[in-house]
């Protein structure tokens, strides 16, 4: 073999495998392709399960992070709503807001970690050995562990195990940065709307805006001066935090459900976004694809000390993968069940939809144990415990 490990990515969740890896470069031979991204100041949501992973690996020290102590939860139009607090789950945070540039910045390259650039596109069985063989940019590699983390690109072209789901939702998510009359006092607001929800995340002292709609809605969003613009979102919205004003550049992102159905691969993982890509509804792909990220490592980890004299000789066997692909199913079904679920469920303009939504959310804000399952599910994934 070549390598033991080939990651395919050099956005921030191969950045942070290569890291979590990186104490085993003594005994394995690993290699990171791709690029990093340049990044840019949309806003990020982590979780306080996405907290604790950063923290154990060494990261979190060097995020500068707004945290959402509580989030409030509504409908446009109808009654109900739901409040869920930090205070309820005896932690500083629900979770935490950061940009993508700084959380790209905080994950250098690892001086431990091989790096190569390019990208990864095509690889078959290697015929010469127990292993997978990669081309990269006319050569070819032999590996015993591939791990997919680049996300979509390119990615109808390869051959991945399990059948995938696609489902385009028709809507864009228009992403900025606003200001309103009202701090926001760390409070972050979902919002839905019959075209789709209305994110404000506390970010810095303004709010990190993620404002989904129909695609030919977010075009003409983005087309807006900023005073037409602003006016809308006041529309939108409402007037909880007063007037909003001082709106940043604006940027738009097609939305798609990508899930890949649970099939084991010798020799091929996926994770993050080349796993599965969700509705950003509730802020839940990238701290699925860190608890993707941890899973793995502990699983490589465990696998190179049960093999002192050959930690490389079980990492990537069709058991490996097989238990890496048991292990995170439920929390990838449940967590694209809940996204997909919630934007059905609120897109809904059937007569008296309106009303059982609001009695739902009446429901979780009076139930206790059910509001604290529900946000314990969004802060840990679904494996949490009530």
């Amino acid at each position: 073999m070549d390598v033991d490990i080939i990651i395919a990515g050099g956005g921030p969740v191969g950045a942070v495998l290569a890291h979590a890896l990186a104490p085993l470069s003594p005994q394995l031979r690993i290699l990171q392709v791709g690029e990093v991204p340049p990044g840019d100041d949309r806003p990020i949501a982590l979780s306080w399960g996405s907290r604790l992973i950063l923290e154990r690996l060494g990261l979190w020290d060097k995020l500068p992070t707004t945290p959402i102590r509580q989030v409030h939860v509504s409908q446009r139009g109808g009654f109900g709503r739901t409040l869920i607090q930090a205070e309820d789950h005896g932690v500083d945070a629900l979770g935490y807001v950061v940009s993508h540039r700084e959380l790209v910045a905080a994950l250098p390259a690892q001086p431990a970690i091989a790096a190569r650039k390019g990208v990864v596109r095509e690889w078959a069985a290697d015929p010469n050995g127990d292993g997978i063989a990669v081309k990269l940019d006319g050569n070819t590699l032999r590996t015993r562990l591939l791990v997919v983390a680049d996300g979509v690109r390119g990615r109808d072209e390869r051959p991945v195990a399990g059948r995938e789901k696609v489902k385009p939702y028709g809507q864009s998510a228009v992403v900025c940065e606003v200001m309103s009359e009202h701090p926001h006092g760390n409070t972050a607001w979902e919002r839905f709307t019959p075209e789709g929800p209305i994110a404000l995340l506390p970010f810095r002292d303004r709010h990190g805006l993620v404002w989904t709609s129909r695609t030919e809605t977010a075009e003409r969003l983005i087309s807006l001066d900023e005073n037409a613009f602003l006016s809308e979102l006041q529309a939108a919205f409402g007037r909880r935090l007063g007037t909003f004003h001082d709106a940043g550049a604006r940027a738009a992102f097609p939305l798609t459900l990508r899930f890949r159905q649970a099939s084991a691969q010798a020799h091929v993982v996926t994770i993050g976004s080349a796993a599965q890509t969700l509705h950003p509804v509730a802020g839940q792909g990238l701290n699925l694809a860190l608890r993707d990220v941890w899973e793995l490592a502990q699983q490589i980890t465990d696998s190179a000390d049960a093999h002192p004299d050959s930690p490389a000789a079980d990492i990537g066997s069709a058991t490996f993968t097989k238990h890496y692909t048991n292990s995170r199913s439920l929390d990838r079904n449940v967590m694209v069940r809940i996204t997909d679920g919630m934007i059905g469920a609120f897109g809904m303009q059937l007569p008296f939809a309106s009303l059982l939504r609001g009695a739902g959310l009446a429901f979780f804000d009076s139930v206790p144990p059910a509001r604290r399952l529900l946000s314990r599910r969004m802060m840990f994934g679904a494996r949490a415990l009530p």
